[in-house]
Parts: structure tokens; sequence; C-alpha cells
């Protein structure tokens, strides 16, 4: 019995090493992902979004009800997004607002003279990363199931690798226990 479990116990270790290495690479992507999307409210993962305000110099569209074109893309120069123009309209009396090629967005208050400017600039390595949560193919299905496999496998050859007083019978037991209680607690008591 004992040729079984020295056995058994080296089997475990060779695969939850060559296991390990082979997923973490995609256990750190979607544990990366994973922290962004849970403080979504906090960041947005797919863009970076900026909003400055300003005041417009004196004298530009003084006493303004309606600018033209040209002064909507003398209004965009300062800020660099002069090719970007794509469309203005006026949500209200006095203010106009000016789209941006990439959901960016000039809204001008002709009376005040003052201007609030939004860019909006994709936020590339994190926003690929957090696609994958949403199972973006049937090949990519295939790998995360061989992924949840190679999780589980994982799981039980590390449970059974150690013996003794750090294993499952001893302090690993009481770990795993504590590991299973603590996502049941959260799915059934709050």
């Amino acid at each position: 019995m004992k040729f079984k479990s020295n056995t058994l116990r080296k089997w475990s270790r060779a695969v939850h090493r060559d296991l390990s290495f082979f997923f973490s690479g995609m256990l750190l992507i979607y544990a990366v992902s994973g922290l962004v999307m849970n403080h979504r409210d906090s960041i947005n993962p797919h863009y970076i979004i900026e909003r400055k305000e300003y005041t417009l110099p004196a004298g530009q569209l003084t006493g303004a009800e309606k600018i033209t074109r040209e002064q909507v893309l003398q209004l965009l120069q300062p800020l660099g997004e002069e090719d970007n123009y794509t469309k203005h309209y006026y949500p209200k009396p006095g203010v106009v607002k000016v789209f941006l090629k990439g959901g960016s967005n000039l809204v001008v208050h002709l009376r005040t003279a003052t201007a609030e400017y939004e860019s909006v600039r994709k936020r590339h390595v994190i926003s690929e990363m957090t696609k994958l949560h949403y199972n973006p193919g049937r090949w990519w299905t295939y790998f995360a199931d061989a992924f949840a496999v190679g999780l589980i496998l994982i799981t039980l050859t590390g449970i059974i690798m150690l013996k003794g007083s750090k294993g499952l019978w001893g302090r690993g037991g009481v770990e795993l226990l504590v590991g299973i209680l603590i996502p049941l607690a959260f799915l059934f008591l709050f």
C-alpha cells in the first residue's frame, strides 16, 4: 500500500507542476482582468476617459448664439482634435456639443465662454484581456474548458501531494474546508 501512495504522490507532483506552469499565464491574465472587472465602478476596463474644463480666450465667440463648422474647428485646434471632427449640434440654446472620432466630445457654453472636453481613448491590453471573460468564440470555449479541467487537476493533485499534519488530514484539510465555506457563505448568507 505504501508503494502505491508514494507512486500516486510522485505522479501528483509531476502533474501538478507541469499543469501549473502550463496554465500560469492564463491564470495571471484571468486574475488581473478579473480584478479590473470587479472594480468597474472606479476603472473602465475598455477606455481611458479624461475630462477637462476651460475658459475660451477673451473675445472668441462673444455674443454668438450659433457657430459655424469653421469656428468649431478653431476651438478644436488647441486640443489637437480638428482632424477628428464629425458633427455638432445644439442640445439647448447657447450650448454646442461637438462629436469627435473615437468617442471624444466637446461641450461649449456660448454665453459663459466655457467648454468641457472629454477625451476617450481605448485601453488596449486590459480591454482585450477582459474580453476573455465573455467567451469570444468557439475555439476559446475549448481552451477555457481545458483550463477549467486543468485547474481541477491542479487542485486535486495539490490536495493529495502532501501527507501528515500539512496534508488533507491536517492543516491542509482545514484550509480546504475554509476555502469551500467562504464562497458558500457569500452565496447563501449575503
